[in-house]
């Protein structure tokens, strides 16, 4: 494993997280505790040390988890959890957003239930969850964040952007103005906004980590140019269900124009896709989702397969900016950079390279 400073805070993650609501949230099928507790401490044994989860994960669950597999180990890990759903508060359906509550009085409290389930007394980088841009600018919010942090409840705090590929205006609303840390989402078939955010986070010097780099399974491998599809390939019971037929059909079509990326390489498409995230040096981490101890380890050998080569990230920015060949341009794309890899250095040698510890 490789590890990367998060920029801005003195955090150190692992380049490869581990995201803990594939072992709490059943939106992968069902996973037992004995199996996800094994596959959390097979993730640390290989080298993994930031580990990501939220209060809302199982309603607590995945905080709960985590505590026990790694509780003995936890001068030795970073932990990101995340607040601001009332787990209390109904929803209309599975899979339904809950209602949020960024009151001051609601954050710590939240807090200190996190700190109990995760049987810790510091929380390193606590995040809003999928906050709109209104609790991002709510003084109240942040000042209760401060008081936490002055406690030593928590290290650092910042904003899990999202849930969908938009919130343009949140993410650099955390980076440029709050100037905190982001967790975006990023891939080489969702690269916008991320790019946007991975251009002001370089600007501002605050770190930024990725999430769904396999763009939710089109990129580890499952898929191919050559799939076809009769029907939706997902159970009922697994979140990507909700996705449109018409996604899948048009990722599949994107994949057809990379080729270039995955053949004649010494690597799975899976290891590639977490690569080229890695390619930006502000990227402190990616944080894929892990099922299982053979995914586990595909991933965990990322880190280590050769940099993507300029000139082909150049190529997968001329495709994402055509929308790979349609030629419709998609008003969510930034005009900067749209690879996400920012010309911070003298030579593209240096550019498409990383540095780690």
């Amino acid at each position: 494993m490789k590890y990367r400073n998060l920029a801005g805070t003195d955090l150190t993650l692992s380049e490869v997280g581990f995201g803990v609501w594939s072992v709490s949230t059943n939106w992968w099928g069902e996973v037992s505790e004995a199996d996800g507790t094994s596959l959390l401490r097979a993730a640390f044994d290989r080298g993994i040390t930031f580990f990501d989860t939220a209060d809302t994960y199982g309603v607590g669950y995945g905080e709960e988890i985590l505590a026990k597999a790694l509780g003995d180990r936890r001068d030795q890990i970073v932990i990101g959890t995340k607040f601001g759903y009332d787990l209390d508060a109904p929803r209309s359906g599975h899979h339904k957003e809950r209602p949020q509550n960024w009151e001051p009085e609601f954050v710590k409290a939240a807090c200190d239930k996190s700190l109990a389930r995760l049987a810790t007394d510091h929380i390193d980088i606590y995040q809003l969850h999928n906050s709109r841009l209104t609790a991002i600018q709510r003084d109240d919010t942040i000042a209760a964040l401060e008081e936490l942090q002055a406690a030593g409840k928590i290290l650092h705090w910042g904003v899990a952007v999202g849930p969908d590929i938009g919130w343009i205006e949140e993410g650099e609303y955390t980076l440029r103005t709050r100037k905190v840390p982001a967790q975006i989402i990023y891939s080489v078939l969702e690269q916008d906004p991320a790019s946007r955010f991975i251009e002001a986070a370089t600007e501002a010097n605050v770190g930024v980590f990725s999430r769904v780099p396999h763009a939710s399974g089109m990129l580890d491998g499952t898929y191919t140019k050559d799939t076809e599809l009769d029907s939706m390939p997902f159970d009922a019971s697994d979140h990507r269900s909700y996705r449109k037929m018409q996604w899948m059909s048009q990722s599949i079509e994107k994949l057809k124009k990379l080729d270039f990326l995955i053949s004649g390489k010494d690597a799975t498409v899976g290891q590639i896709a977490i690569k080229f995230c890695l390619t930006p040096q502000i990227m402190a981490s990616c944080v894929p989702t892990i099922t299982n101890v053979e995914q586990l380890d595909e991933y965990v050998g990322a880190v280590d397969i050769d940099e993507l080569p300029v000139d082909e990230l150049e190529l997968v920015s001329s495709l994402y900016a055509d929308n790979f060949g349609t030629g419709e341009k998609d008003p969510m794309k930034s005009s900067q950079s749209p690879t996400g890899w920012v010309d911070t250095s003298n030579s593209p040698v240096e550019r498409a390279q990383v540095a780690s510890h």
